[in-house]
C-alpha cells in the first residue's frame, strides 16, 4: 500500500487528481498543463475507459517547493464541439502573445483526435477550436519549440492510444500489431503551421533504435514505445523521452534533430505507484526536473493520480541519471 513506502516526493496538489504532467517555464514562471483524474464506475480495461477525464486545469508556481498555485477550469469537453469524451494528456505551447492547449479526445466515432485550444493567458481559459487539427489522430499529443523557432508536434499511444489502428493509413476498428520479432509502432511527429492551430506536413514516424543501431523491436518491451512522448535539448543534443507503458519505465534516447532516429539510452524514471508512468522534462531556475505522476493520494488506484516533480542530472558524458520516485 502506498502508506507502506516513503515517497522522494509529495504531491503538488491534493485538492483535486492530477496526471500527464506537460510542465513549460515561461518569463520566470513554471505552468504544469496536467490531466484531471475524476471518479468513475467504469470497468479497468486495456482501452482505458477507465480513464474519464473531462476537463483540464493549470498549475503553476515561481520555485520549486514554493507555494502552487491552481488555476479554475481552463476547458471542459462540453466546450469542445468535436469531443465526447476522454480528455487525456494535454500539452501547452506559446508563440507570440497567444497561448496554446493541445489535447486528446474520443469523437463521437470513438476515434481519438487532437484538439487545438487558444487563450491570451497561460492559465486560461482556453477556447477550442471547433474541429480537430487535420490529419491527427491518437493521443498524447507534445509540441516542441526547436531553438531555430520551429514547433513540432509529437503524438502517438498504442493500446488505449489507439496508434495499432492506423497502420494501414486509415483507421479501422481492430488493433493490428507487428510480429515481436519486427520493430515496434512508431510515434509520429509534424511540424506545425505557422498558425499553430494545424500541421505543415502530413505526420511522420520517428524511428527509435536499439543500441545496435536496429530499429526496436516490438517484443522488447522494457524498451518499446508504448506513449508519452516528450523531447528536450540538451547541450545540442535532443532527448526524446516516453513510456514503455507495461514495464512502466520512462525510457530515453538520443539524436541529432527534431525528426530523429533517436537511439536508445537507458531509463529517466523507473515504475511508480500505479500501473502508469507519464511524464515531461523542464529546466527550471536552473536546474532540470522530471515532472511525474504516481498514486500515493489515493491509495494505488490506477486512474486516481497526483502529480510530483523530482529533480534528475545531465552528466558529462549526456547520459541522464536514473531516478526512483521511492526513497526505500
Amino acid at each position: 500500500m502506498a502508506a507502506e513506502r516513503e515517497f522522494v516526493s509529495q504531491p503538488l496538489v491534493t485538492e483535486i487528481y492530477t496526471a500527464d504532467p506537460s510542465a513549460h517555464v515561461w518569463d520566470d514562471t513554471l505552468y504544469i498543463y496536467p490531466s484531471h483524474d475524476i471518479e468513475t464506475d467504469i470497468p479497468m480495461d486495456d482501452t482505458g475507459a477507465h480513464f474519464a477525464m473531462r476537463d483540464y486545469y493549470v498549475l503553476s508556481m515561481t520555485e520549486a517547493g514554493g507555494e502552487v498555485t491552481l488555476s479554475d477550469v481552463v476547458l471542459d469537453v462540453d466546450d469542445v464541439p468535436w469531443a465526447e469524451k476522454q480528455m487525456w494528456a494535454p500539452d501547452a505551447a506559446r508563440k507570440g502573445d497567444k497561448y496554446y492547449l493541445y489535447f486528446p479526445a474520443k469523437d463521437y466515432d470513438g476515434i481519438f483526435r487532437i484538439g487545438a485550444a487558444v487563450s491570451d493567458s497561460p492559465t486560461g481559459p482556453f477556447t477550442a477550436e471547433p474541429k480537430p487539427i487535420e490529419g491527427s489522430y491518437s493521443m498524447d499529443p507534445t509540441v516542441y519549440q526547436d531553438t531555430d523557432g520551429e514547433y513540432y508536434m509529437y503524438i502517438g499511444g498504442i493500446w488505449g492510444g489507439q496508434l495499432q489502428r492506423w497502420t494501414t493509413g486509415e483507421y479501422v476498428a481492430e488493433d493490428i500489431y507487428p510480429a515481436d520479432d519486427e520493430p515496434a509502432i512508431a510515434p509520429l511527429i509534424a511540424k506545425m503551421s505557422d498558425d499553430m492551430l494545424s500541421f505543415a506536413e502530413e505526420p511522420k514516424e520517428v524511428m527509435l533504435l536499439d543500441t545496435d543501431g536496429t530499429p526496436i523491436k516490438h517484443g522488447d518491451n522494457e524498451k518499446r514505445f508504448f506513449e508519452a512522448a516528450w523531447i528536450h535539448k540538451y547541450d545540442g543534443t535532443y532527448y526524446f523521452s516516453y513510456s514503455t507503458g507495461d514495464t512502466h519505465n520512462i525510457a530515453y534516447a538520443t539524436g541529432d534533430n527534431p525528426y530523429g532516429p533517436f537511439t536508445y539510452q537507458g531509463v529517466v524514471l523507473e515504475p511508480v505507484l500505479g500501473w502508469t508512468n507519464h511524464h515531461s522534462i523542464a529546466e527550471f531556475n536552473g536546474q532540470w526536473y522530471v515532472f511525474y505522476h504516481d498514486t500515493q493520494l489515493s491509495g494505488g488506484q490506477t486512474h486516481l493520480r497526483n502529480v510530483k516533480m523530482m529533480p534528475i542530472q545531465h552528466n558529462e558524458d549526456g547520459s541522464i541519471e536514473t531516478v526512483n520516485a521511492f526513497a526505500d
